[in-house]
């Protein structure tokens, strides 16, 4: 059922009548003069140990992803990002998909506007699956999870290449680290109410601020409601969030911090188009990028999620800090599709299969630290040392049955099939299990990373249509060694090789269970970043590749073998820079030659699916702080994206798109000083509305690109 539309624009009414009072009562306390800056809020300082306090502006110093530490982004031997919540406002970020759009090795929307899940890639491998993390430990839940909501973080923190050292399982292309919004020690809030494309009516809010006077305790909450269609036709984009946290401070060396969310989903599948009539046109055009190719009456999507968790930290002296991460998740949903299989020979009928699904997931996760300083002679140590244990079941139960055919260019709806035969009904249990060292060296400018890690998976897959139960142990050593140079200019030129693995499911035709998949990677680079200045500017160049990767089996091509490898090299530029207090720009380039070296499928020496050679993206944003024209800023941004070939045979190329961002923001104070703290931005994607095609991953699997978003936000902030 769709949420009540009149509880939606009953409420976001209320917060859009209720901002002008709040705005009024505002002024009963002092206000930071205003600086013509339309969306930087006020410097959060979020108190305790290695808590990673807020950066103003869009460059972050610091990140805890590359390190598990609260390490500087130069002394990291290997590249990573950092996307602050002033870069995510300034662009009206609604998605983690939308946040990394102008990062270097990104390729993300890679189906387009899909509401369900966020698609991406790094270096070219796939990381939505096992690579979304959320305060340190793994968000995703397959095919459940996979679209957090971007109000409520604080950053996005983007490591590139293998990760496994200190993450475990993961694709060598890189994991990103989700980090929540926290209570903070100076009370502040923002209310937001947004409305745009496709009907979208958004309000949103956050506050957090001191429970006690003595900053003991502390709070956070965050919350958004949001009513929506999409430019599919019938599909919704409909979410209800929440998520409050507290903080415990009873001391200068301890913390603790409680962490939860929840949050529901409403919307539709994708929409599975063939090659002809998408990227190019058929006999009768090209199918209108609105088409909806399931039945209205029959297809669904829902998705109920929620985590509570909590970070603990305690210093003992200059030498032993302890920490601990730990959250329970939950996920459950119903998903009923129909989804294309390919035109008929006359070219417009599309095939169907009609196909439902029953998922739920609870997962388990707990990573307790040590870090120890210390010094031998003139080196200085940051050592670390830690166990995480994981625990995840999946219950999956699938339906299908063959479709009533559509005509893609006269769609006729109203044909529903019922009789859905059993496909599968498995409960799928993984228990990992990792002890891992790091140890952070210190000499003069020199800074010297070792670190290395053991798991030990287990798996157990119960079928309860076969009434078969089967079981796979995996083990696996992860490294990594970095060296980086601190030179006096700012300059921090780095090299650094580093290894992963990730399980595979199922097996041989023997029986065998398949052994996990291998990575490792070569990386160089130079990263600058100029003292006292926002900006950090990074170039990297890498070899990566990965083994064991499953293969048709020659002798039996119903089951598969592990002969495939794939090998990415490539080469990335960004930065983020404050150029003058008026002026900030962002942007990235990303070269990747990747190839498919071994396979047993005819596809060795072709460019693995959906992978681009060459992607690039700048933003810059200009706020005038004098003159008739203060109070307002002007953004703009081009992407581009390079042509991507169907599927792993390479049964074609997908165009190269290049797409144009904009916004306009207008600080409201200067309509007079009742409305300080007020804004209004307006921004637009696909400027131009280019209509493309985002990815096909077969002949008779195209998605459409997402065409012009505009969407308008009035704001208060205190």
């Amino acid at each position: 059922m769709r949420f009540d539309r009149r509880l939606t624009r009953l409420l976001c009414t209320t917060a859009l009548f209720g901002l002008p009072i709040l705005a009024a009562q505002g002024q009963t306390e002092p206000a930071n003069e205003p600086t013509g800056e339309a969306v930087s809020l006020p410097l959060v300082q979020v108190q305790g140990l290695a808590a990673g306090q807020r950066s103003r502006g869009l460059a972050a110093p610091t990140a805890t992803t590359g390190s598990k530490t609260e390490t500087p982004l130069a002394e990291t031997p290997q590249a990573i990002s950092v996307i602050t919540r002033d870069q995510m406002d300034l662009r009206q970020v609604q998605g983690l998909s939308e946040a990394m759009r102008y990062s270097a090795g990104v390729r993300s929307d890679n189906y387009g506007e899909n509401p369900r899940y966020d698609w991406f890639m790094l270096r070219g491998f796939t990381a939505h699956t096992d690579g979304v993390y959320l305060d340190g430990l793994r968000f995703d839940a397959g095919a459940l999870t996979g679209k957090p909501e971007a109000w409520g973080l604080e950053r996005v923190e983007v490591l590139r290449g293998p990760a496994s050292v200190l993450f475990g399982q993961n694709a060598p292309g890189g994991i990103v680290n989700l980090v929540s919004r926290r209570p903070t020690d100076t009370p502040q809030g923002e209310v937001r109410l947004s409305a745009g494309s496709h009907d979208r009516l958004q309000g949103a809010f956050t506050s957090s601020g001191r429970l006690t006077e003595d900053g003991t305790w502390s709070y956070s909450l965050t919350g958004l409601l949001r009513q929506s269609d999409t430019q599919v036709d019938v599909t919704p984009d409909d979410r209800a969030f929440i998520a409050p946290a507290l903080t415990w401070r009873p001391s200068a060396d301890t913390r603790l911090t409680l962490l939860s969310h929840y949050q529901y989903d409403e919307t539709l599948g994708s929409e599975f188009l063939p090659f002809s009539g998408t990227v190019i046109p058929s006999a009768f055009g090209r199918i209108p990028r609105s088409r909806f190719t399931g039945e209205p009456s029959f297809d669904v999507f829902t998705r109920r999620q929620y985590g509570l968790g909590y970070e603990f930290e305690h210093r003992f002296d200059e030498t032993f800090t302890v920490r601990q991460n730990l959250r329970y998740g939950h996920v459950d949903g119903d998903w009923r599709q129909t989804y294309g299989l390919g035109v008929q020979p006359d070219g417009r009928t599309l095939n169907r299969y009609a196909y439902e699904s029953r998922r739920e997931s609870t997962t388990f996760q707990v990573d307790t630290q040590l870090q120890t300083r210390f010094a031998t002679g003139a080196v200085r140590h940051t050592l670390l040392t830690g166990l995480d244990y994981g625990r995840a079941s999946f219950e999956n139960a699938q339906f299908g049955a063959v479709g009533t055919p559509l005509d893609l260019y006269a769609p006729v709806y109203g044909n529903v099939v019922t009789a859905l035969s059993p496909l599968s009904n498995d409960l799928q249990t993984r228990d990992q299990l990792g002890l891992y060292v790091q140890d952070q060296m210190r000499y003069g400018n020199w800074v010297l990373t070792l670190g290395g890690r053991q798991d030990w998976t287990t798996t157990e897959t119960e079928s309860r249509l076969r009434g078969v139960t089967t079981s796979a142990e995996d083990s696996a050593f992860s490294g990594r060694v970095g060296l980086v140079y601190l030179a006096p200019n700012g300059l921090a030129p780095y090299a650094s090789y580093t290894t992963s693995f990730q399980p595979q499911l199922g097996t041989t035709a023997s029986g065998a269970a398949f052994r996990p998949t291998e990575g490792e990677q070569y990386e160089v680079g130079v990263k600058f970043q100029l003292p006292g200045r926002n900006s950090f500017v990074q170039a990297a160049a890498f070899e990566i590749t990965q083994s064991n990767v499953l293969t048709s089996d020659p002798a039996n091509r119903l089951f598969r073998v592990q002969t495939g490898e794939v090998r990415v090299r490539g080469f990335e530029l960004e930065a983020v820079a404050e150029v003058t207090p008026a002026l900030r720009v962002l942007g990235s380039y990303t070269y990747l030659d990747a190839e498919i070296t071994q396979a047993n499928d005819g596809t060795a020496g072709n460019r693995p699916n959906g992978v681009p050679a060459h992607t690039a993206s700048v933003y810059g944003d200009y706020s005038f702080r004098n003159g008739a024209l203060r109070g307002i800023g002007l953004g703009a941004g081009v992407r581009h994206v390079g042509n991507t070939p169907v599927g792993n045979a390479n049964a074609g190329l997908v165009p190269s798109v290049t797409l144009l961002d904009a916004a306009i923001r207008f600080d409201l104070e200067r309509l007079g000083p009742s409305l300080r703290g007020m804004r209004f931005n307006l921004s637009a994607s696909n400027l131009t509305d280019e209509t493309y095609v985002a990815t096909c991953d077969s002949a008779s699997a195209c998605f459409y690109g997402t065409g012009r978003t505009v969407l308008g936000t009035l704001s208060y902030t205190w």
